[in-house]
């Protein structure tokens, strides 16, 4: 669906190059939800407008369904365009128009339909989003997350291939954006959408998102699937993300150092999937093995549809019965990793 080759991006501030994106190459499938992950300053948003040309690269490449983009004149980039629909932080409402007018202004400038097709479209749109007896209120005796909807209803008005999301959830509290999420994910699945968002927020790649790039200073560090990048995270950055998402302080060490004669302690990361998640293997395994061990953090969740378990632990007892008993663990289907520093 989307294919990006050696993407740059630089900016003239002060008469000297800023560069925002070095050598980007990023492939995204159709019908993926696809997050770019980074700080403030990384350049997610940047690469974001790549996708519909808002931004133009310095050099590289960039093809969306099969259209090179950086080969269309004005007008084909503008029907290309209506293609593309697009969410944002700060929902980005007509203050002036209803909820039913904000959703049909892209039907309206697009000028594809008459009004009673709009007005049939409007409504399908609302109610796909739940804001049926909303229709005719104006954004401002909405919730965020209302408006949220709405601006998500607008972004599909002209029935788009591509949905892009700018940090659509970063102005909500907590249960609107996993509602906002759920949302999405609906979306992609009954509409075949592919879906391509940005945040700064771990939560947010792990509960909607197929895949990932971590973005950081202008470089993608790190990509895959989220179940493989979250749960074995590689790069330093992807590291500190995960820690935020899981309120880990992260000033955990492999092995702790212990006078001589003393018990042992040591401190790994274990990943529990699927079918070891609630068995209860950890305990089994301490009294085999005539160990100790305590949980420094850890929690069971849904990484999308998949169930893991993860925690930090440390071992304490006879070095030579922990790592059998770590081997043990690895035997029966657990991951087990140092903890990451």
């Amino acid at each position: 669906m989307i294919e990006l080759r050696a993407i740059q991006k630089s900016y003239q501030v002060a008469g000297a190059a800023v560069v925002a994106l070095k050598e980007i190459d990023l492939t995204i499938e159709s019908g993926e939800i696809f997050g770019i992950i980074g700080h403030s300053g990384a350049g997610k948003s940047t690469l974001l407008r790549m996708l519909n040309l808002l931004e133009r690269p310095t050099g590289g490449s960039v093809s969306v369904g099969g259209v090179d983009l950086l080969a269309l004149n004005d007008e084909d980039l503008r029907q290309f365009r209506q293609g593309v629909g697009m969410i944002f932080q700060h929902f980005n409402l007509l203050g002036s128009k209803t909820v039913g007018d904000n959703v049909a202004f892209p039907l309206k400038i697009a000028g594809k339909a008459d009004k009673p097709r709009i007005d049939a479209r409007v409504d399908e749109l609302l109610e796909l989003v739940g804001l049926q007896r909303h229709k005719h209120k104006y954004p401002r005796q909405l919730s965020g997350g209302e408006k949220q909807r709405v601006g998500i209803a607008r972004a599909l008005a002209n029935h788009p291939r591509l949905l892009l999301c700018d940090e659509a959830t970063s102005a909500l509290d907590p249960q609107t954006t996993r509602s906002i999420l759920q949302l999405l994910r609906e979306i992609n699945e009954k509409l075949g959408l592919t879906i391509v968002l940005i945040t700064h927020e771990m939560d947010v790649i792990r509960t909607v998102c197929d895949k990932v790039a971590v973005i950081d200073s202008g470089l993608i560090v790190e990509r895959g699937p989220v179940s493989k990048i979250f749960l074995h995270p590689q790069h330093q950055t992807t590291r500190r993300f995960v820690q935020e998402a899981e309120h880990c302080p992260g000033n955990t060490t492999g092995v702790a150092p212990t006078p001589a004669g003393s018990r042992h302690k040591t401190i790994r990361r274990l990943t529990f999937m699927e079918d070891t998640v609630h068995q209860p293997i950890l305990s089994r395994t301490a009294r085999e093995f005539g160990i100790d061990f305590s949980i420094l953090s850890g929690r069971i969740e849904q990484i999308k549809s998949t169930t893991c378990g993860q925690m930090t632990i440390a071992l304490e007892g006879d070095g030579v019965r922990i790592q059998e008993a770590l081997a043990s663990l690895c035997a029966l289907g657990v991951t087990v990793e140092e903890a990451a520093a």
